[in-house]
């Protein structure tokens, strides 16, 4: 039989204690019960600019569908035009990107796009108001996202 020293025996037990304690999965990111939309890339087109989201949806059951109503600022900070953003459906705990085509703008023109709210936002399990509760939005662009 081989015999540890003490300290390791107890250092172990505290691991193991320690590891018990921590809910299941808490060595992935927890991310919580809402929605998370990152504005992931903004590429100018001769159309337009494109904008690519990537939605995550951390509720527990799907959203069927959701629209947001959106804002856009130009680089000055005035309304350039209110759009909606269909994102469509979201399964629970998946990624998506969508992408949509601001027409007639570029990229560089947009300062901020703000999230005003939604005018759709469908699901058979969650509350009406699962899309926007605890919202959490980011931008990897130098476009600013708020909401």
């Amino acid at each position: 039989m081989i015999r540890y020293p003490s300290f390791l025996r107890a250092a172990s037990l505290w691991a193991a204690l320690a590891l018990g304690s921590l809910p299941a999965g808490a060595q992935e990111t927890d991310m919580g019960a809402h929605l998370m939309i990152e504005l992931n890339a903004a590429e100018s087109l001769a159309e337009g600019c494109k904008l690519s989201f990537l939605a995550f949806n951390g509720h527990p059951a799907d959203i069927d569908d959701v629209t947001f109503e959106a804002v856009l600022f130009d680089a000055a900070g005035q309304v350039d035009q209110l759009t909606l953003l269909g994102f469509g459906a979201l399964p629970a705990a998946r990624p998506r990107v969508r992408q949509f085509v601001i027409p007639g703008m570029a990229c560089d023109a947009i300062g901020q796009v703000l999230f005003n709210g939604t005018s759709v936002c469908a699901s058979a399990s969650l509350a009406p108001g699962a899309c926007t509760n605890d919202l959490e939005l980011s931008s990897k662009t130098d476009i600013e996202v708020t909401g």
